[in-house]
């Protein structure tokens, strides 16, 4: 079986400049609109009551339940399409995944919702590169990218661990939590002050460091034989 790729998408392809309009500038604009008072009044009161649901929920991620929360009267599709500009991808990524995608199965595992993924693959273009793409959140009710959503994903693409590789840049949820299942996990740290073997800086790294993990499998398979 060809070596499969996973991808998070925000902070790894996608910059969360999106995402931050959207929570931090679209919806409270819309709760001043709708209250009268000053953006930075409502700002804080909307701040204030995503922290008191927190990002453990659920509800955290899910853009449908604070339109319900706050009664908005504009719907949260038009308040996404409003920031597509804001939608960014880094300039390593479309080079990268076309070489890749002539060579391995890739997938997208994200944490974000359906509505996100769907608007930033749609505006990016990025959609074509991947067999399958997964939401913890959507898919699976989970909150985060847990060692139960990876199973899941291995289950799904009828896959062992060994057999994929994949790159995120949070360093628990991309990184030691795939680890921990034998996925060959690397992580993308953009800032340039990370280091090791496992570590990237960006994803052109990623192509120099394939080679000794498509090996590290090749070794770990003739040892089970």
């Amino acid at each position: 079986m060809p070596t499969i790729i996973s991808f998070d998408m925000d902070g790894t392809l996608v910059d969360a400049e999106f995402t931050d309009w959207v929570w931090g500038h679209g919806i409270p604009a819309l709760y001043s609109k709708k209250t009268g008072l000053s953006f930075e009044e409502a700002k804080d009161f909307v701040v204030k009551e995503y922290l008191k649901v927190g990002e453990g929920t659920m509800e955290w991620y899910d853009i449908k339940y604070w339109f319900q929360v706050f009664q908005l009267e504009e719907s949260w599709e038009v308040l996404m399409e409003r920031y597509t500009d804001k939608i960014k991808i880094y300039p390593d990524v479309h080079p990268l995944l076309e070489r890749l995608r002539e060579r391995h199965r890739m997938v997208l595992t994200s944490n974000a919702g359906r509505e996100f993924i769907g608007m930033e693959m749609e505006a990016t273009g990025l959609g074509k590169y991947f067999d399958r793409i997964f939401s913890a959140t959507s898919d699976f009710g989970e909150v985060k990218k847990t060692a139960a959503f990876y199973q899941r994903i291995c289950q799904i693409l009828e896959a062992r661990p060994q057999e994929i590789v994949h790159v995120g840049d949070h360093y628990e949820f991309d990184y030691l939590v795939p680890r921990s299942l034998g996925i060959q996990a690397f992580y993308l740290d953009r800032s340039g002050r990370g280091g090791g073997d496992f570590t990237l800086s960006d994803l052109r790294d990623l192509e120099k460091r394939l080679p000794a993990a498509l090996d590290q499998r090749r070794r770990i398979e003739t040892s089970e034989i």
